[in-house]
């Protein structure tokens, strides 16, 4: 069996208060996908009534400005986010605001994992640092700077 060399595939749970979509997030997401950064595996949008019912939203003008948002990624399921993650994903916001859900390849290390593999070395590992973990680190760096200034 051949293995396909891919980017690390990460996902993002993003809420979005009272169900709309605003600022330039979707841009954002056309624009990375455009220049091959990303390649969206699965997009869902859910929401959860309080009862615990969840619907999946249509992927449709979720801003309500008249425009198709998501008409790029319209049937994007790669059949990696299940039923049971949707559920996960919807539990984490309030009733009245959705999730929307994002499987997605990292593109652009594929060609560093394949040129890798050229010369023998393989991917072993890899991970995430929380965002959090990062601002902090930075936060404190800067804090050092400035008391040094």
């Amino acid at each position: 069996m051949t293995q396909l060399d891919v980017g690390p595939i990460d996902y993002l749970a993003v809420e979005i208060p009272g169900a709309k979509l605003q600022g330039g997030g979707l841009n954002a997401l056309l624009d990375l996908t455009d220049r091959g950064i990303i390649r969206i595996l699965d997009l869902v949008v859910a929401t959860a009534d309080e009862d615990g019912t969840i619907t999946i939203l249509t992927i449709a003008d979720l801003d309500g400005d008249g425009d198709l948002d998501l008409a790029a990624f319209e049937g994007v399921r790669s059949g990696l986010l299940g039923d049971d993650d949707i559920a996960q994903g919807a539990a984490l916001v309030g009733p009245g605001d959705a999730v929307a859900l994002l499987i997605y390849e990292n593109t652009w290390a594929g060609p560093f994992v394949s040129a890798m593999r050229e010369v023998g070395a393989e991917v072993i590992a890899s991970g995430r640092i929380p965002a959090d973990d990062v601002i902090e680190a930075l936060d404190i760096l800067d804090a050092r700077d400035v008391s040094e200034a």
